[in-house]
């Protein structure tokens, strides 16, 4: 049975740790304290080194009590969105939450808090396991670095589950989309603005009038684009002769997600050819689709848990990505498990202690049915 008082003093401990992207040095250190204490093995590896960080990804392992029980893998990531230094954080006795000035950190402090609570709870009581691994990783939010840069070879596990998402706790994410970063730029011709405008191309204007063309926000039900970032001009009184695009598109199905992409290089080229200005546009997959059924292994094992604890299993489909979608693309099955925080990324984030709660007796859950299905 999971800790109430035990999981908010975790909460509280990380969320005090100030740890964005590349900058997670003080929570690795706290959780390799933490982890060695309850009898794990602990291993960092390399990926500091190799994204320009001050910490790499966490490996622990905790030999299993039933020979030859399915062996499974916790996971989290120990970096956040900023801003979070001058974190002032409220509790109310029921919800956590920042002063509004901030981010709270809950994605994914609070995963990470889950899964040392529910290790820490089969321990404590003395439940039988298989092994246990759990890998906390670096730098997902800026674009999965630690999972990318982890040695897969060191996961002995099976499956995996990763708690990083939002309510429900305890929901299974089973599918996550496609996704590609688009970075377009458009060249046209500098003149002045007041004197000689018709010499001039404006790169802005050929992008404008391609994007009020294009398709974007919600396409369907499973596929996304979005322009997010445009720069460009160098004074008021100069026609601008290059501008930079910043997109992304995002589907669960990968035909989609091609289209997608298609139709915004094909308006943008149209657009660009009818000014004479020039353009380059550049796609890069980020990370690649994945979709589990209910008929999947790593799916039955989750609705046993969600039985084991008294929660109605749901399942749910991603409009994110996390480091699960790393894990399956190389063919380590993964879900996504939900925290229950609410506002990622916002400075109206928050958490209820009870779903913190849920998702730890979820975590404990999780390593109790495993322990009875064979490796």
């Amino acid at each position: 049975m999971a800790n109430a008082d035990r999981v908010k003093q975790l909460f509280l401990d990380l969320l005090r740790i100030n740890s964005p992207s590349r900058h997670e040095r003080g929570v690795a250190d706290y959780l390799k304290s933490k982890l060695e204490a309850l009898g794990f093995h602990v291993e960092e590896d390399d990926t500091a080194e190799q994204i320009d960080g001050d910490a790499g990804n966490l490996i622990a392992m905790l030999p299993g009590t039933i020979p030859g029980a399915r062996s499974i893998f916790l996971g989290a990531h120990m970096d956040t969105v900023e801003p979070t230094d001058k974190l002032d954080i409220n509790f109310d006795g029921k919800t956590f939450h920042s002063d509004g000035s901030t981010i709270l950190g809950a994605d994914d402090k609070a995963g990470i808090a889950a899964i040392i609570e529910g290790v820490e709870s089969i321990i404590e009581s003395g439940t039988e396991h298989g092994d246990i691994q759990i890998i906390f990783n670096v730098s997902e939010e800026v674009g999965l670095l630690g999972s990318r840069k982890l040695d897969t070879s060191k996961i002995k596990a099976s499956m995996g589950y990763i708690f990083d998402t939002q309510k429900p706790a305890a929901g299974i994410t089973v599918s996550a989309p496609t996704h590609e970063n688009i970075i377009v730029e458009i060249t046209g011709k500098a003149a002045h603005a007041g004197m000689a405008p018709e010499n001039g191309i404006s790169a802005i204007v050929a992008a404008s009038k391609a994007i009020a063309r294009m398709n974007l926000g919600r396409i369907d039900f499973e596929t996304t684009a979005n322009i997010g970032v445009i720069q460009g001009g160098k004074a008021r009184n100069i026609v601008p002769d290059q501008v930079t695009i910043k997109a992304e598109a995002r589907s669960r199905n990968n035909d989609k997600l091609t289209a997608q992409v298609d139709h915004m290089r094909s308006v943008f080229q149209q657009e660009a050819d009818a000014m004479g200005a020039k353009l380059m546009f550049q796609g890069e997959r980020e990370y690649t689709t994945f979709r589990w059924t209910e008929n999947d292994d790593i799916v039955k094992l989750a609705v046993a848990a969600c039985g084991r604890i008294g929660v109605k299993p749901t399942f749910q489909d991603g409009g994110g990505g996390s480091d699960a979608n790393t894990y399956n693309s190389l063919g380590i099955p993964c879900v996504v498990v939900g925290v229950g925080y609410d506002g990622a990324h916002s400075h109206s984030e928050s958490i209820a202690l009870e779903d913190l709660v849920t998702a730890s007796r979820f975590a404990s859950a999780i390593i109790e049915t495993a322990a009875h299905v064979e490796g």
